[in-house]
């Protein structure tokens, strides 16, 4: 996978769970390679790139049941998503290269490695205006409720490759265990129960089974959008952290008490 001036590497640096996992060592620790800036507007360079703004890196032993040999590996991107934000929504950056490293001797060097790179396809799907055949300017394009993977109700297809690299072999394209594809769609946001009558069942079909090269059991993957996991008091935080504490005897529990600034904010989650 090549890169030229217009791209940008990008490398998660904190994190949380979500979803499955890949069957790479549990004895890891993340390299902090030559990250660009990351983690919810508080870089001011990554301000002007917010598709590659990385706000939470985590990795964590899988707790499902018969996987506890599985690491879960999760990097979300793209802060303060609301989930009104249309008609564009959230898309990933064509022009950047998601890369996660993980070492897992403890060397400081990269063992592990892995890009994604995502691409959007326009279906240009018109409709008559006074005699004249219009491109819509919407994601969905209003035919019928989407429901399954790249649906006939979707105007724009985003699909993303993975590239993986383990040390010292080289790089090769991680694959759908059901049918060998190098691709892989990712679901559109939750834009709306019209839309989509049932977003999480919707999302659950983008959660593919892959092969990972130099790994003897398949792992998973999942790209789409997910509520921000991170709980922070934002507003008051940045305003000289000028947060309000409850009573006296409650002031143990003042984080809980506190208000959730992310609580109704979506990010978008790269999980294996």
């Amino acid at each position: 996978m090549s890169t030229n001036v217009t791209k940008s590497q990008v490398i998660a640096r904190w994190g949380r769970p979500l979803l499955g996992a890949s069957a790479i060592a549990l004895a890891m620790s993340f390299v902090a390679a030559p990250a660009v800036a990351s983690s919810h507007r508080e870089a001011p360079f990554i301000t002007q790139l917010p598709k590659v703004d990385g706000t939470d890196f985590y990795m964590f032993r899988s707790t499902e049941p018969g996987r506890s040999a599985f690491v879960t590996v999760v990097a979300n991107y793209a802060p303060l998503q609301d989930a009104y934000g249309g008609p564009n929504y959230f898309q990933m950056d064509p022009n950047a290269i998601y890369m996660i490293n993980i070492d897992s001797t403890g060397g400081a060097k990269a063992s592990w490695s892995f890009q994604f790179s995502f691409q959007n396809t326009l279906a240009d799907n018109k409709i008559n205006v006074g005699g004249k055949m219009v491109s819509i300017p919407l994601v969905n394009n209003g035919s019928r409720g989407v429901d399954g993977v790249f649906d006939g109700g979707l105007n724009v297809r985003e699909t993303f490759n993975i590239t993986a690299f383990r040390s010292p072999n080289s790089w090769k394209a991680v694959t759908n265990a059901a049918n060998g594809a190098t691709f892989f769609d990712k679901p559109v946001d939750n834009i709306g129960n019209k839309t989509i009558p049932n977003y999480p069942a919707y999302a659950a079909k983008h959660i593919y089974n892959v092969n990972i090269p130099d790994c003897a059991t398949p792992g998973r993957v999942f790209v789409g959008q997910r509520k921000d996991p991170f709980v922070v008091n934002l507003g008051e935080t940045f305003d000289l952290i000028n947060i309000k504490l409850p009573a006296t005897e409650f002031a143990a529990n003042a984080e809980k008490a506190a208000r959730d600034d992310l609580a109704d904010k979506n990010v978008t989650t790269i999980a294996m």
